[in-house]
């Protein structure tokens, strides 16, 4: 049996469908030797406070990670924004899918279409400092709670009311298959996505070339791309979950790579962009270069004052 890893969350189950699926139309041979290792992480055990406070984004791979390497499972899926901007020793991406839709969508009790249409004083809840920085940047009015759960159990307390808006990927809720809210899709001008936000990757051993060569397959040249611009930038801001940043990068004419990208204060008071073009087969160049004039441009105070 080929095993494969993954949280147990409605989402992470949609996308390791969503992997087997590929997998079986490029070996159908193997089809029926998909086996589920489902593990439960801290980050999914810890509920009740927000990511920056117990750990960051490592809280969704310490277990995946240790099941690699001890040989539980022979590859890892997960939601690429939910990675860490680096990877344990003796772990590597081994192929990214086609990225879905990156943006994020805004659900609102009264059907507001952008963050101005939000009455004032609205309560919105999320979990995601990049999020509550941009719509307080926009909005500083808005009262922002922390949100955590998955997808099912924040709409629930939207419904309920004990918000009145909140901010989804849109990703997540296509692969969910979740269409009875009103969506409103944000452009990346009003809400800049997270890195690598609609993108699935899979992880492996570094030195496991067989399940290497296995999955290489899956992987899609525009997303790996424009993902590893993503991740350059990250890397380059020594970015964590304490810190609000946004990135999309996108393939335009002539095999042009467009990233833009920004850091801003939490509390949505301060915020610093930067926009650069180049080859799209530069792109880790780029994204270190993106991220080298946020900082220039920033100065040590920002983040010292973030921190």
């Amino acid at each position: 049996m080929i095993r494969i890893g993954t949280r147990g969350s409605p989402l992470a189950l949609a996308q390791t469908a969503q992997v087997e699926a590929a997998l079986a139309a490029a070996h159908p041979r193997l089809a029926d030797t998909f086996e589920r290792v489902i593990l439960r992480t801290t980050g999914d055990q810890i509920q009740d406070r927000p990511l920056a406070e117990v750990g960051g984004k490592g809280l969704f791979t310490k277990e995946l990670d240790e099941a690699l390497l001890d040989g539980r499972i022979a590859f890892a899926v997960h939601s690429m924004k939910d990675m860490p901007t680096w990877l344990a020793e003796g772990i590597s991406i081994a192929c990214i899918l086609p990225r879905e839709d990156p943006r994020d969508v805004l659900i609102a009790r009264g059907g507001a279409r952008t963050l101005g249409d939000l009455p004032s004083g609205a309560v919105l809840g999320t979990a995601s400092l990049r999020r509550a920085a941009q719509a307080l940047l926009r909005r500083p009015d808005l009262k922002v709670v922390p949100l955590r759960g998955n997808v099912g159990t924040r709409l629930k307390k939207l419904a309920a009311g004990e918000i009145e808006a909140t901010l989804l990927a849109a990703a997540g809720l296509r692969r969910l298959g979740i269409t009875d809210y009103d969506q409103a899709l944000l452009s990346p001008d009003e809400m800049l996505p997270a890195v690598a936000q609609g993108a699935i990757a899979i992880t492996a051993r570094t030195l496991d070339w067989a399940t290497q060569d296995f999955l290489e397959p899956l992987h899609h040249l525009a997303t790996g791309i424009c993902t590893t611009a993503e991740r350059a930038c990250l890397a380059e801001l020594e970015g964590s979950c304490r810190t609000p940043i946004a990135a999309l990068a996108e393939i335009g004419e002539n095999e042009r790579l467009n990233l833009r990208a920004l850091i801003a204060m939490p509390d949505g008071s301060a915020v610093v962009r930067e926009e650069q073009q180049g080859p799209a087969s530069e792109g880790a160049s780029l994204g270190r270069a993106v991220g080298a004039a946020l900082k220039d441009r920033a100065g040590p105070e920002f983040f010292s004052h973030i921190r």
